[in-house]
């Protein structure tokens, strides 16, 4: 065989070897376990007004299990209390990008698009947030809940909701 050619098959041996472990590992059914009893005691910390708490248990539970949308949710709102605004955006936009996945893996579930709705809403973004119930109402104009989500008109009266002026940006 050529020395060049070698070369190549061991460069790309290498890189083939170097770039197996990117990307998102899949969760095990443990950690699933382990970041559903921190999101617990999250909440236990939370009943007791203890936020430095429940955020810190929140940040393990989505260490631990990054793929599910609502401690994303949760982290960024007990941020958002801290008054630590880099840090709820920091997860909010992580839901964001969460949700976007979790549509392009499963386009037939119209829940990740409302849960971008929800997350651009929370990050300031209501253009971005009509844009993609458009886009919702479109690909999925007999969903009971995205026709009721438009129908209420919930974007339009969300900034005015405490509970969600309290955790937006």
């Amino acid at each position: 065989m050529h020395p060049t050619r070698r070369w190549i098959f061991l460069l790309a041996g290498l890189a083939a070897v170097l770039t197996a472990g990117c990307g998102r590992k899949e969760v095990t059914s443990l950690q699933r376990k382990q970041a559903a009893s921190l999101v617990s005691e999250a909440d236990f910390a939370l009943n007791l007004r203890d936020n430095p708490r429940a955020e810190a248990l929140l940040t393990q539970a989505v260490a631990a299990c990054p793929d599910t949308p609502e401690y994303w949710l949760k982290l960024g709102s007990v941020r958002r209390r801290l008054d630590n605004r880099a840090g709820a955006k920091a997860a909010y936009e992580e839901l964001l990008d969460l949700a976007k996945a979790n549509y392009q893996r499963d386009a037939k579930n119209p829940q990740p698009l409302l849960q971008q709705v929800y997350a651009l809403a929370l990050l300031g973004r209501m253009d971005d947030a009509r844009a993609v119930l458009e886009k919702a109402k479109k690909n999925h104009p007999d969903d009971r809940n995205i026709r009721a989500f438009v129908e209420d008109r919930q974007l339009d009266r969300l900034p005015d909701d405490p509970g969600f002026k309290e955790m937006a940006l």
